[in-house]
């Protein structure tokens, strides 16, 4: 059988599949058989093991505890997704994993940190539904920063207009204001809504992030059509820190917020009913 031959200094995705190679043939196990082990096809161990698929976490952490590598390649695989970022953004990836505090306003749609899987796959899938499976794990794999032992705060502002833009369809949207309400007891994320009713107001140049570091600038990150503008100039950190102050009071209360999205949500996206009180889905079933 033709064996590939991997460099494990080629890329992330290189080296965790030579390393699991490596693992797998120290404890004497085909590809099949340590698919067996962990319940996935020996196919896929292959593809894995030639940089032909990203693995997910699940994959990780059996492949870890079937091959007792220690956590190896779970403690890997951040770096191979992070590795599948558009190289523009790799670099603001590492900026919110390292930052004590994320300031972000968007006024348009939910910010990723936040999105469901659906939705961020509806947003990837607008124009291009090339590797669509993988990009959205990518993109999926960035909220893990959130999972960390010391995770930062994330304040989030988002227009009221993001509520109102269906995205990936009624249940999408639905299911991601219901997310988007899982964090409402939690200190560490916080989520307020500029309503329509506040009028002009600091934020209408665009959606802009502030990242905060122990011991660093802060960097204020700002996104364009296919790439990123990080910067620490200072000049621009004070305005874009002065901007979301302004935008934090004009906003809604945290209370407030959740409020406004459970309404949207039951509202716009609920189960729609005719005068008589019967689901509509379900008298279009009938006739």
């Amino acid at each position: 059988m033709h064996i590939t031959t991997l460099d494990p200094g080629a890329s992330a995705l290189d080296y965790y599949g030579y390393e699991l190679r490596r693992y797998r043939e120290a404890a004497g196990l085909t590809q099949r058989q340590l698919g067996v082990v962990i319940n996935y096809t020996g196919s896929m161990i292959g593809q894995i093991e030639t940089a032909k698929k990203l693995p997910t976490l699940e994959f990780s952490r059996a492949v870890d505890a079937a091959l007792d590598t220690g956590g190896l390649l779970t403690r890997l695989l951040d770096l191979v997704l992070r590795s599948q970022l558009p190289a523009w953004f790799q670099q603001v990836a590492e900026l919110q994993a390292r930052a004590v505090d994320i300031c972000s306003f968007e006024a348009q749609m939910v910010p990723g940190l936040l999105q469901t899987q659906e939705y961020a796959r509806a947003v990837l899938g607008t124009l291009d539904q090339s590797n669509l499976d993988d990009r959205t794990a990518v993109r999926m794999a960035r909220q893990r920063i959130f999972e960390m032992e010391n995770p930062p705060v994330f304040w989030a502002i988002l227009s009221e207009a993001a509520l109102y833009l269906e995205i990936g369809g009624r249940k999408t949207m639905k299911n991601q204001l219901a997310r988007l309400l899982t964090y409402e007891d939690n200190p560490r994320i916080n989520i307020q809504i500029l309503p329509h009713s506040a009028g002009a107001h600091a934020g209408l140049t665009g959606s802009f992030d502030l990242y905060r570091f122990p011991g660093d600038p802060p960097i204020v990150y700002t996104e364009g059509y296919g790439s990123g503008h990080p910067t620490a100039n200072p000049d621009t950190v004070k305005d874009c820190s002065l901007r979301y102050d302004h935008l934090q009071a004009a906003a809604l209360s945290i209370r407030d917020s959740a409020a406004l999205i459970r309404r949207v949500m039951e509202e716009r996206y609920g189960e729609q009913r005719d005068a008589d009180g019967d689901s509509v889905a379900e008298v279009e079933l009938q006739q």
